[in-house]
């Protein structure tokens, strides 16, 4: 039987709401609770190399590219899962490899895509680091803890296309001076910013999901994180909306859920404004287990536009 140790994340980049935790320093993370399970081994198969950081994006609203070929080649697959997959299952995941979400920020732009297997080891850091820090584990557990998220990381990436972790490249803008060969080098300058993970299916659903349980047929956003260095510039924000994008792509249920830990006021306050609401509480009962109290929030994604609906723009 798998060994489990469960995880919770907590902080916000767009506030200071853990002035009390002021030695929070590599990273900063959003209040959405998983379990890291050690799985037994399974095939797992890398992709061939390639620039980690190579994103193509958009640097207007948000916007996504889904692709009906459903003639994926194995040598071209970058989200390889080590098993056969069905017709629909290699459509999803085409979508899943084309999909991209733009972003103008103030500061600079962001762009979000799906994580790629060679990318694997700087989410692990991102995660590990960002949950050592919240909780002040010392360092000498930092290894076991990027250990346990990478075991996990696998078991997920196992289960494309129901599930997906996001990773968000964020790139600072140049002032309107800046010469040409600035200009060139900015390619060099788009930094990791942040993740986020997401499952579609009860095919996806974790195998230890937080309590309150959400409903395991719809999509479930969790262990969203942002670099503490980028706080404060929209990009936790950003990451949730390209989440419910890619659910609403993904899913064919137009409810999509996470969880918010009780103290966590500002991503609370953030969630609520983003149009989620609280579904269930956990009860008292569960700081008996040394857990945090949880809400489970819940949103109804606005139906998908068809072609036909474009002519009635004139409205908004």
């Amino acid at each position: 039987m798998a060994a489990t140790v469960s995880l919770s994340f907590s902080l916000d980049p767009q506030h200071h709401y853990l002035s009390h935790n002021a030695h929070f320093k590599p990273h900063q993370t959003f209040p959405l609770t998983t379990s890291f399970p050690i799985p037994p081994k399974h095939p797992f198969l890398l992709p061939h190399r390639y620039n980690r950081y190579a994103s193509k994006s958009s640097s207007s609203s948000s916007h996504s590219t889904p692709s009906t070929d459903t003639s994926l080649s194995y040598s071209e697959d970058p989200f390889r899962t080590g098993r056969f997959l069905s017709n629909e299952e290699l459509e999803k995941l085409k979508l899943l490899e084309n999909f991209r979400y733009g972003q103008e920020l103030e500061s600079g732009s962001l762009s979000v895509r799906v994580m790629r297997a060679e990318e694997m080891d700087d989410i692990v850091a991102l995660l590990a680091d960002s949950f050592a820090e919240s909780m002040c584990w010392p360092s000498g557990y930092l290894s076991l803890l990027r250990f346990l998220v990478k075991q996990y990381l696998i078991e997920r990436r196992a289960l494309i296309p129901h599930t997906a972790t996001l990773i968000g490249f964020y790139r600072e803008k140049k002032e309107n001076g800046a010469l040409e060969e600035e200009e060139e080098e900015e390619e060099d300058e788009e930094q990791l910013a942040g993740t986020v993970e997401v499952c579609f299916d009860i095919r996806g659903a974790n195998a230890s999901p937080p309590t309150p349980t959400a409903p395991k047929n719809s999509p479930y956003i969790s262990n969203m994180t942002v670099k503490n260095s980028l706080r404060r510039r929209g990009i936790g924000w950003h990451l949730l909306r390209a989440s419910e994008e890619l659910s609403s792509q993904m899913s064919s249920s137009r409810e999509v859920y996470l969880h918010c830990r009780m103290i966590d006021v500002a991503p609370f306050n953030m969630y609520t404004k983003a149009g989620y609401n609280i579904v269930k509480t956990d009860s008292i009962l569960i700081l008996l287990m040394l857990q945090r109290r949880k809400h489970l929030m819940f949103k109804k994604l606005p139906a998908r536009r068809i072609p036909s609906d474009i002519s009635d723009s004139d409205e908004e």
